[in-house]
């Protein structure tokens, strides 16, 4: 925990409301930890009012409807508000942990700030969830080509990724988060992409069962996203800036919290369920993503200023790669 004893004392008192989504409810660790930052904010006399929602969905909309001052969702769900930030969780953008790790290092420049608000949303936080991992109720889908016909849940609310199933070959099932785990662990579907985070949470080891998989191939890396309706909190607090860059700094470096369970979730999953790609399917299924993001983008789902910059840190870290060359993103 990060004491600030330089704070100021004389901020004026602003009570706030914070909507929070968590799977897992107040038995969360998103819960858990936004409390944590809650009693941190109360040293700058911002005192939130906490709710958590089990429906991510819920949270985003009375969000917009503004019956809560600041969110807490996924990346993917916050695209709605700040394509910028919300498309840090596309298709191969980030292959590696030292990948996103970079990013938001990156992300935590101030010089990155006037990417962070759009309209009256400002993004004061991202937070690691892990890589996108590929679940499948029967190892023999270990192909592309054996993924065809096959169900694959998608979120309903993000075309894009019944999209990508479609040109898969494959079906995409319309689900949201409420439902996405029990399709798979009933058999509803054959394919979840999903980060380890809520493999036990979730018993996604029901719908593994003795003949499933997890395709040890990052997708996508997975992050949530913690928003706050700018416009209306500078109204009531004009030092809304000042306060949010001493914030800022401590909630990234609660991110160390994140990153933790991340890797103890990856370390639980029965070792039995964890399978390789060959390194040439790696390469095949690697370009096959960078097309697809690449087409993406250009549909307008994408932010080709994120593209960019997931881009550079790829190359800055294997610079041998042979996109580097390349122009397009």
């Amino acid at each position: 925990m990060v004491v600030w004893a330089d704070a100021p004392t004389d901020y004026k008192p602003l009570h706030i409301k914070f909507c929070i989504f968590d799977p897992l409810g107040e038995n969360g660790d998103a819960w858990a930890n936004a409390q944590d930052l809650a009693l941190e904010a109360r040293k700058f006399n911002i005192f939130a009012d906490l709710k958590v929602y089990t429906d991510e969905g819920v949270a985003a909309e009375d969000f917009k409807a503004g019956q809560c001052d600041g969110v807490g969702i996924t990346s993917l769900r916050a695209r709605q508000f700040n394509k910028f930030i919300g498309s840090i969780d596309s298709i191969g953008g980030l292959t590696s942990y030292a990948d996103l790790r970079l990013l938001l290092n990156t992300l935590a420049n101030p010089k990155v700030i006037p990417y962070t608000i759009s309209g009256p949303y400002q993004v004061i936080g991202v937070v690691p969830l892990g890589a996108a991992y590929v679940f499948v109720r029967d190892k023999n889908i270990n192909s592309v080509e054996k993924a065809a016909g096959k169900k694959i849940a998608v979120m309903d609310w993000d075309k894009s990724q019944a999209f990508l199933v479609q040109q898969l070959g494959a079906q995409p099932v319309a689900s949201d988060i409420t439902n996405f785990a029990g399709k798979f662990n009933n058999g509803q579907v054959d394919i979840l992409v999903a980060p380890a985070v809520i493999y036990r949470p979730l018993e996604l080891y029901r719908g593994l069962g003795t003949q499933g998989a997890i395709y040890h191939f990052p997708l996508a890396m997975v992050t949530a996203t913690v928003m706050i309706n700018r416009d209306h909190l500078l109204k009531l607090m004009p030092d809304l800036d000042q306060r949010l860059v001493v914030l800022r700094d401590y909630a990234f470096k609660e991110n160390e919290r994140a990153w933790r369970l991340v890797e103890h979730s990856e370390a639980t999953v029965d070792t039995k369920y964890w399978m390789d790609l060959t390194p040439q399917d790696q390469a095949r299924y690697t370009e096959m993503m960078r097309t697809a993001r690449i087409q993406l983008t250009h549909m307008g789902f994408y932010d080709p200023r994120m593209m960019h910059l997931l881009k550079k840190v790829r190359c800055q870290r294997n610079p041998a790669n042979a996109e580097c060359s390349m122009q397009e993103e």
